[in-house]
């Protein structure tokens, strides 16, 4: 797989030791970010496009990554008592179809237009982190049959179709779809995201390994990273250091997408 990339003139261009070690301090802040609220792509794929990889294959490469964060991810809810199966299961196969679409136009698309909608993507989150109503914790009634369940399916659908395609600022959406329609609880929400993003991942890597476009000996190492901080946001109150968070992620991402825009 390596070498087909090569062969297309894509290389690994990290050839410095503090290179590996960037990318496991990003992952871990990443992989802590996706895993109590999400746009964590946001700052690995600018970072990987920063250290040389094509665009498609940062996108394709961050997906290793993704995986493994949300399976341990998945493993520290559930160390907590915390799962929402067989729903997550539901949303995540419709996913998982939707993915396909998404990652197929991800691999087609020129990595100028790519780097433009990236940038954009970026600043449509900023928003919505700054504005988006504030999510009680308080206990509500679930919705999970009946209409609410295939008002998800259908949804998460084409969640899936935007997930297989970037899946910077997903979790976002996941969250207040799930707050808003089914009133799952921000904790249980984050479980059924992890669980939802982890299945149709699946499926998006496959398309990008299909196409040549995952260098596997970085998405390894950033793995490394996505893991471990996975492993301990999903073990504490999804409310600590909230704000932090939030602020933080706006001042990056719109560092990020002034850079992808203009240089």
């Amino acid at each position: 797989m390596i070498l087909s990339l090569r062969k297309k003139l894509y290389f690994c261009p990290m050839e410095e030791w503090y290179h590996y070690l960037l990318l496991i301090v990003v992952g871990f802040v990443v992989g802590f970010i996706n895993t109590i609220a999400g746009g964590g792509s946001l700052i690995s794929l600018p970072v990987l496009i920063f250290l040389g990889l094509p665009p498609s294959v940062a996108n394709g490469t961050n997906r290793v990554a993704i995986i493994i964060q949300n399976s341990m991810g998945i493993a520290g809810f559930k160390s907590k008592g915390v799962s929402t199966f067989p729903f997550n299961i539901y949303l995540g196969i419709s996913a998982l179809l939707g993915a396909i679409i998404g990652a197929q136009i991800a691999v087609d698309i020129k990595g100028e237009t790519f780097n433009r909608i990236l940038a954009i993507i970026m600043l449509l989150v900023v928003l919505i982190i700054v504005f988006k109503p504030r999510i009680s914790a308080a206990d509500l009634k679930e919705r999970l049959t009946g209409k609410y369940l295939w008002i998800g399916i259908i949804a998460f659908f084409f969640i899936g179709i935007y997930g297989g395609f970037i899946n910077a600022g997903i979790g976002f959406v996941i969250l207040l779809f799930l707050h808003y329609v089914n009133h799952m609880s921000l904790v249980r929400a984050n479980a059924t995201k992890v669980a939802v993003v982890f299945i149709y991942t699946l499926s998006a890597l496959g398309v990008f390994l299909y196409n040549d476009k995952v260098l596997w000996k970085v998405g390894l190492v950033l793995a490394i990273g996505n893991g471990t901080g996975a492993w301990f946001s999903s073990r504490i109150s999804v409310r600590k250091g909230d704000n932090f968070i939030k602020v933080f992620l706006v001042v990056m991402v719109v560092v990020m997408a002034i850079k992808l825009w203009f240089f």
